[in-house]
């Protein structure tokens, strides 16, 4: 298989939900950094080799504005990661003030203070699973509705101080928003942006120790916070802080459950396993089968090519973590690997600063499942799962198990 002068369109088929499509290889050694059709059929630079991946997540010439956005590649008709966001004059010193404001709320500290609500939590899930496997006739229980998906939800409300009863709504304006449907995504965007607005106004009546009311008091005191970037931050904070964790969750039991012998050394040594599953699972896994949209600011020279000032480039993070030239037997699972270094919370000052968060709550489900229902088991087939392959973020509907 080689690389063909036309440009190929984005997404590539994948075999299934943990492997990517084979061509990524072919790119990472004939053309790290390769024209493309987006999703949305416009052109676009896909970058895919780890040295080249790194280099753009920490170069600022690169951003998530446009210098002129109407003109702008879009990456999908999806409302979540459609197009340039931002604005291009301000765009630096917008991203600063964000990183100053959430920096204290999603600190290591912070999350070390967390971590004993966020077990408390699973330990009552999982109690819930086993309440429901005694209920079942046949012994499945669905652990995507059990406890990947209502954990994730748990923490991200508390810490941004919303309704946790609002979960059904949200929940369901995040998936209408990251669907490949154009109008009714956008739609949901709108909708979600109204719902925030409201639950912000709330708190200048009633504020809370929480993400959402440190935001209305900094917007109030700091003129140029304006009151539509709060709640474009307020939105995206609601979707990232709990589907990208959602899928994470699914991604690593599917892994290990997929190869029974991974889950049994967890299983019998979770305390001295936990934290290299956890950084395997953010290596290997591979939600979505895009990547992160940036727009060159300047021309660039980069890997052979010449990157046009506006020109849309897409930073396929899964395909870097999977780098033979970085990872020995990179397509394989293995947590004891001695290479580290993955990319999988991105790299510079745009590194994910819900990673602390995430490791919090993959600890916890990680080790408390192998500790509690070391003979859990897949209940079905990997290819029979039912897969979110319209979505942006992609991940599974449901996850049945038994033991």
């Amino acid at each position: 298989m080689t690389v063909t002068p036309e440009r190929p369109q984005m997404p590539f088929a994948r075999p299934n939900l943990l492997d990517l499509a084979p061509f990524y290889e072919v790119l990472r050694r004939e053309a790290p950094i390769a024209p493309v059709t987006t999703p949305a059929g416009d052109p676009a630079w896909l970058a895919t080799r780890f040295a080249e991946v790194r280099e753009l997540l920490g170069d600022k010439r690169f951003g998530r504005s446009h210098p002129e956005p109407e003109q702008a590649s879009r990456i999908s008709t999806a409302a979540v990661q459609d197009g340039p966001s931002g604005d291009y004059e301000s765009e630096e010193a917008d991203h600063t003030r964000m990183r100053r404001l959430l920096t204290p709320a999603f600190s290591a500290k912070r999350m070390r203070a967390l971590s004993g609500h966020v077990q408390e939590l699973v330990d009552g899930y999982v109690d819930d699973m086993l309440s429901a496997h005694d209920r079942a006739p046949d012994g499945v229980v669905d652990l995507h509705a059990h406890l990947a998906f209502p954990l994730p939800v748990a923490v991200i409300c508390r810490l941004l101080g919303v309704p946790e009863s609002d979960r059904d709504h949200f929940r369901a304006l995040s998936d209408r928003m990251a669907t490949y449907s154009g109008q009714d995504a956008h739609e949901a965007l709108v909708e979600f942006g109204t719902y925030m607005a409201g639950l912000a106004e709330a708190k200048r009546t009633d504020p809370g120790e929480d993400v959402i009311t440190d935001l209305v008091r900094a917007q109030e005191e700091d003129p140029t916070f304006g009151y539509p970037e709060m709640i474009r931050l307020c939105v995206g904070l609601l979707f990232a802080g709990h589907e990208t964790t959602v899928n994470r969750i699914g991604l690593g039991m599917l892994f290990l459950l997929t190869r029974p012998d991974q889950w049994a050394a967890l299983a019998a040594d979770p305390d001295g396993r936990i934290e290299a599953v956890i950084e395997e699972v953010m290596r290997l896994g591979a939600p979505g089968d895009l990547g992160l949209l940036r727009y060159a600011h300047t021309d660039v020279e980069m890997a052979g090519v010449t990157i046009r000032r506006g020109d849309a480039v897409i930073i396929s993070v899964n395909a870097a973590n999977r780098d033979a030239g970085v990872f020995a037997d990179a397509e394989e699972f293995d947590p004891d690997r001695s290479e580290r270094g993955h990319v999988g919370f991105g790299h510079g000052p745009h590194f994910c600063i819900g990673a602390s968060l995430a490791r919090t709550e993959l600890h916890a489900v990680f080790a408390t499942l192998a500790r509690r229902l070391p003979d859990l088991r897949l209940a079905v087939g990997l290819d029979d799962l039912d897969v979110r392959t319209d979505h942006l973020t992609g991940g599974v509907r449901s996850l049945p198990v038994a033991w």
